[in-house]
């Protein structure tokens, strides 16, 4: 174990990871336009060496392992334009929750002030890359090389949501980031990005929901990096609920020093190919991460979660627990992926993926993993695929519930652990809302047959 933590190993050929290069002029040319009007040089550079990394990575292929379970040749195949300046968008419109606090809005990548609500906080700093100002660790975490959704977002991502916890405060609410894809004519593509600083011994918990509002094939490929320092303690609940013509590719990049607490939160409800990346290093003793995660998916989607923690360092703690539930012919992916180095003793792992089919032509694929190089440990795993029970559903119904409203029930209880595991009571009502909304959908449109 010689690489860095964090680190992938490069085990195929070039050859290999390309996936289709029909539209590599197409996006040679949206760059040219871009980077003919740069402006700021910092950036220029990262932009540039990141698309250097596109054209020679190209989008993944399912010949690597990573991707073996997701096909995302439709992706590929269709040129997708780099969305221009935010348009208008009625804020009324959008549905959002109030948690009493601040609210970040972003439309197609960009920040909207006059969607947005005052900023300005004591607890915390919050700036748009698009203003200029040069933004340490930008493009250190997840890093161009390392696939090409990565690099896309780097060449692409014109503004980004900079938020930096300060030292020794304790958020007084939840700061809400939401990040919008407009309705367009065409195939567009968006690039939201997040960096979150949390100091030391700073307190938060932040939202990032994303939202579409069009019917036409979209592109949403986001990244976020996130820095815990010293006794920082940070949440973050993630909600991507875009329309079932939305392509959503996600990679979430942490790093977390000594005695620091990270807990994530995420709720995957739509998207017609959706893939998370999550990507946690211990690097400090002491720290502890919990990563908490539902998804559902209908139709064809498919939703596919992959997950990295990397114990780099001795007295660390993980905690992971994923939940899917899969309807009509949905694919769900699951690969979790704990690392313990080894001089990381007395490390402390657990990690569980449930799933639950709720109709024949479901799957799911799931392939928990433990490489362990240290022999002082606390490390298990365990996954588990079934179906809803038949006695609890007849012992509902005897109770006077019909089957639609029992079969929700039950699969609500399935899903409330996660949803119920958010700390701040009004963002757990939020989430728990949601995901009961799309089960109501679902089991009404008969996806559960």
């Amino acid at each position: 174990m010689d690489r860095k933590p964090g680190e992938q190993p490069s085990t195929v050929s070039q050859a290999v990871k390309q996936q289709d290069d029909s539209n590599l002029d197409h996006y040679r040319a949206c760059f040219a336009r871009r980077s003919s009007a740069e402006r700021v040089d910092w950036l220029a550079r990262i932009r540039r060496d990141a698309f250097a990394h596109f054209e020679a990575l190209g989008f993944p292929s399912r010949r690597l392992e990573e991707w073996r379970y997701t096909n995302v040749a439709p992706i590929a195949r269709q040129a997708f334009t780099p969305a221009a300046a935010a348009p208008e968008v009625d804020i009324a419109s959008l549905g959002l929750s109030d948690f009493g606090g601040p609210r970040a809005v972003f439309v197609d990548g960009y920040y909207a002030p006059s969607l947005s609500s005052d900023l300005v906080d004591e607890h915390f700093e919050f700036q748009s890359l698009a203003a200029g100002s040069s933004v340490a660790n930008y493009a250190t975490l997840a890093q161009a090389k390392e696939d090409g959704f990565s690099a896309l977002n780097t060449a692409f991502a014109e503004d980004a949501a900079i938020v930096t916890l300060s030292r020794g405060a304790a958020m007084a609410k939840p700061l809400h980031l939401v990040f919008v894809s407009s309705d367009s004519s065409e195939a567009t593509a968006s690039f939201p990005r997040v960096l979150i600083h949390a100091e030391s011994g700073s307190e938060g918990l932040i939202v990032q929901e994303h939202i579409s509002l069009g019917s036409k094939p979209a592109l949403t490929c986001a990244i976020a990096e996130v820095i815990t320092e010293a006794d920082a303690n940070l949440d973050v609940v993630l909600l991507q609920r875009e329309s079932d013509a939305t392509y959503h590719m996600a990679r979430q990049c942490v790093r977390q020093q000594r005695s620091s607490t990270f807990r994530l939160h995420t709720l995957n409800l739509g998207g017609a190919i959706l893939r998370n990346d999550l990507e946690v290093v211990l690097e400090g003793e002491g720290a502890s991460c919990t990563l908490n995660g539902l998804y559902l998916a209908t139709g064809d989607q498919i939703v596919d979660n992959h997950t990295l923690v990397d114990h780099a360092v001795p007295h660390c703690e993980s905690h992971e627990f994923y939940k899917g539930i899969m309807a009509d012919t949905s694919r769900g992916v699951f690969r979790g992926r704990v690392v313990v180095r080894p001089d990381a003793q007395q490390t402390s792992a657990v990690q569980q993926n449930r799933n639950l089919l709720l109709s024949r032509g479901a799957e799911v694929d799931t392939k928990p993993q433990l490489e362990i190089y240290a022999d002082d440990v606390k490390c298990n795993h365990g996954s588990s695929i079934g179906q809803l029970d038949d006695d609890a559903l007849f012992f509902l119904r005897s109770r006077g519930l019909d089957e639609l409203a029992a079969r929700i029930l039950l699969t609500m209880g399935f899903a409330s652990q996660v949803t119920q595991s958010i700390p701040n009571a009004d963002v757990a009502a939020w989430a728990g809302s949601a995901v009961s909304g799309r089960l109501e959908e679902l089991f009404i449109a008969g996806g559960s047959q």
